[in-house]
């Protein structure tokens, strides 16, 4: 079992149950020595998700044909308190990841299909392009000042045509792979998935079509979490997760209930006393389950709407 805590300057690799540790640079020397080493024991390798930080390593050990388990971070830094691992440096998070890997029956984290790869990569910048955009319009909201003003409209102008770039560059990426492509199609033919919402699912969201419903719950965030003991039965509420994708599906859910059938069933759950963002939160995994359906099957058909 090899543990690799990854920085941007740093690999710090410690090799379980032999105790071995030492650190090498993460370039494209360091990476070779850590696939030699890996392939050399074919050993279990745990890394801590870091990106962009860990994705150098990451396609190597694909290309190399290794093993890999990518740990959440606030998973694995739950299990180091539950180990006694309080202090927390490079050389300890590695052990930890190490003893991480030995403790639990980890499932390989699958390759990514290049295609898939290039539309995360497009997707997350086009994330951060309207976060941009988001915060001149802020700014220009609350300033006076008209050539303070100009600049902002000039920026606000240019992220608005680098936002459009990069849709299209989404567009033409999933054309060009059949699978996306396939997938995007069922997708688009759900009530309340717009392109957007699509790109997002199809990039953060590999397993949708593979795993059970509350395996994808779970995946997105959208799982309501029990909170109960002995006598007490606590509120449920969803956390962890994938954000983004547990977002892209709550404003999915947001259109969805403006038409037939999610409309009837959010007016019921509303009249029946639940919040409204409660039951949005509700409709937004029911429609990441048919959504499940639809990409295992190929075929959008809309469920019955029920509470």
């Amino acid at each position: 079992m090899l543990g690799i805590d990854i920085s941007g300057a740093h690999l710090d690799v410690f090799a379980h149950p032999e105790g071995r540790a030492r650190r090498l640079t993460n370039d494209a020397d360091g990476i070779a020595a850590v696939t030699a080493l890996a392939a050399r024991r074919q050993a279990f390798v745990v890394i801590e998700a870091t990106a962009p930080f860990d994705q150098p390593l990451i396609r190597a050990l694909e290309a190399a044909g290794l093993v890999f388990h990518r740990a959440n971070p606030r998973r694995a830094r739950d299990f180091a308190r539950s180990a006694g691992l309080l202090a927390k440096t490079d050389a300890v998070d590695a052990r930890m990841l190490a003893l991480y890997g030995t403790a639990l029956a980890l499932r390989p984290t699958e390759k990514v299909a290049p295609a898939r790869l290039a539309l995360q990569g497009l997707v997350s910048r086009r994330d951060q392009l309207v976060a941009m955009r988001k915060a001149e319009r802020v700014r220009l909201r609350t300033m006076s000042e008209p050539c303070i003003a100009e600049s902002l409209l000039a920026v606000i102008a240019l992220l608005d045509a680098q936002i459009r770039t990069i849709e299209r560059r989404i567009e033409a990426t999933v054309a060009a792979d059949a699978a996306l492509a396939r997938q995007r199609r069922v997708l688009r033919a759900a009530p309340g998935i717009g392109p957007v919402a699509a790109s997002v699912l199809l990039a953060s969201l590999p397993e949708l079509g593979r795993v059970s419903r509350r395996a994808i719950a779970a995946l997105a965030g959208l799982a309501p979490i029990a909170r109960d003991s002995g006598l007490l039965r606590g509120r449920r509420c969803v956390q962890g997760g994938r954000k983004r994708v547990r977002d892209a599906l709550y404003m999915a859910a947001l259109a969805a209930v403006r038409t037939t059938p999610w409309k009837a069933l959010f007016a019921t759950m509303t009249t029946a006393g639940k919040p409204a963002k409660l039951s949005l939160i509700a409709i937004a995994r029911k429609l990441l389950v048919t959504l499940n359906v639809a990409i295992r099957t190929g075929e959008y058909q809309p469920r019955p709407a029920t509470p």
